[in-house]
């Protein structure tokens, strides 16, 4: 009997490397392939050139399993899809998130396409979360994104914008298990990668200098940092009655609302709760970014961490960003569902309910949430299964 063919993302990390393994072990024919999809080291943080470790490392480790290698270089697709995209956030005020991106766009995307072009029954990649199966609502076959294992590690966040199709071909071999038994694993097969650091940075593009990276096409330009008071009028508490399209309103200031305490080289290098790089010094607790405004080029903050304007108690999903995976699960206009949410990466999953409408889906918290960023997704779960996600707007 024929077996089937397994392509796996090689990234040069451990992950991938046991994924690799463990899929030999089952008995899947296995190949490695790596993907090249950045050339420019001159926004690195070091003067390494981290594709071609990477590259190296993933070679090494197919080798030693015995396994075909190869790889593809995509850079013009993800420069299209990915770095593209991300600058035309930022010039809009938005701040995107290019590991969600990246997998719907490169890993799911132009990866699976060139993996089913190779013969590949399935692709695999060292990401810790789990797929599962279940008999649907229309009594059809659904695929289910479910949370890793390894609830530190859980990366189902990363994956919120994969579709059924995608999901019937892909494979998560690690995904049942922790991180140190992924590691301990390497180690007794003698792979390269056993003791190898997570990356960290753009995905794909290493530890790289968002501001330098940024500059390559949006120019700084002077402009005002206002300080908004805990006292403004926009905190004072909501009415009962208050609609959830009014709780999910974006604050927005004008700069007579606070007081000039610094300058800034653009507003499109920052984001709501941003501490980091304002130089604005003696006040009695750090500034936070409570909004940005690229359109006048201003941004507002506010003192500490507990500072009012951080916080809202709902976002909202445009139409055309509103995304299910479990299709059969999606809801229609007027109609509510109780769920857990989370508006990033490791966030705790926090209790919410959505509400579709025409002008979109709002999701409102049971808890205020602090700094809700337009770009990022929220990612809607029932226990550890991920249901839907969508752009905030």
């Amino acid at each position: 009997m024929k077996r089937e063919r397994v392509v796996v993302g090689l990234s040069g990390g451990v992950d991938s490397s046991v994924a690799a393994y463990l899929l030999k072990e089952s008995g899947y024919e296995v190949i490695g392939l790596f993907m090249k999809n950045w050339h420019d080291e001159t926004v690195t943080l070091s003067n390494e050139c981290p594709w071609l470790e990477d590259s190296n490392d993933a070679m090494l480790v197919a080798e030693k399993l015995g396994i075909p290698f190869q790889t593809v270089d995509l850079s013009k697709e993800y420069k299209e899809r990915i770095v593209d995209y991300m600058f035309d956030e930022y010039a809009k005020g938005r701040t995107p998130n290019p590991d969600v991106l990246c997998n719907r766009e490169i890993k799911f995307d132009v990866f699976l396409k060139i993996a089913l072009s190779l013969g590949a029954d399935f692709v695999a990649t060292g990401h810790y979360c789990q797929k599962g199966q279940t008999i649907n609502r229309e009594e059809v076959k659904s695929y289910q994104l479910l949370a890793g294992e390894d609830k530190n590690k859980d990366q189902s966040y990363f994956l919120c914008q994969v579709t059924q199709e995608q999901l019937s071909k892909v494979l998560f071999p690690i995904g049942h298990l922790k991180k140190a038994e992924v590691r301990s694993i390497a180690t007794t097969q003698n792979l390269v990668t056993a003791e190898k650091k997570d990356s960290q940075g753009l995905c794909f593009i290493g530890k790289v200098s968002l501001p330098d990276f940024l500059q390559q096409q949006l120019k700084p330009k002077m402009g005002s940092i206002i300080e908004i008071p805990a006292s403004h009028p926009a905190y004072l508490p909501a009415q009962e009655f208050q609609s959830v399209q009014e709780q999910s309103y974006k604050k927005r200031y004008n700069p007579e609302d606070g007081v000039l305490v610094g300058e800034h080289n653009g507003a499109h290098f920052f984001t709501v709760g941003q501490r980091k790089g304002l130089g604005v010094g003696g006040k009695v607790e750090p500034l936070f970014v409570i909004d940005t405004d690229v359109s006048r080029n201003t941004i507002y903050v506010g003192q500490g961490k507990q500072h009012p304007g951080l916080f809202r108690e709902a976002l909202r999903v445009d139409p055309s960003e509103i995304h299910w995976i479990r299709t059969d699960l999606s809801i229609s206009t007027g109609e509510t569902l109780e769920v857990l949410a989370r508006i990033r990466y490791r966030q705790p999953l926090q209790k919410a309910r959505l509400f579709q409408t025409d002008e979109g889906l709002y999701v409102t918290f049971e808890t205020p949430q602090s700094s809700i960023t337009s770009g990022q997704f929220v990612a809607w779960y029932h226990d550890n299964e991920l249901l839907g996600s969508g752009v905030i707007s």
